[in-house]
């Protein structure tokens, strides 16, 4: 759970942010997260993460907006994968 907590932690800060030059970091937070999380959870905790992001995406506007569009795309393309 750390490593979850960790994740939406990164994830937050990056969308608070809103630079999209960020993506490289928030790919890579969710990558670290999904390396140490048995593959069994990884669909579970990605769907968490995507909340998460879906809530910070709808409480901002702006180049933080398309920044969490950007990160839920991602979230996206790795629970189809």
């Amino acid at each position: 759970m750390p490593h979850l907590k960790n994740c939406l932690e990164i994830l937050r800060h990056l969308i608070a942010k809103g630079d999209v030059n960020g993506a490289s970091y928030a790919e890579r937070a969710i990558n670290e997260y999904l390396e140490v999380t048995p593959a069994t959870a990884r669909k579970s905790g990605l769907r968490v993460i995507q909340q998460d992001v879906l809530i910070q995406r709808d409480a901002v506007i702006g180049d933080r907006r398309s920044f969490a569009e950007i990160v839920n795309a991602y979230i996206e393309k790795k629970l189809t994968e």
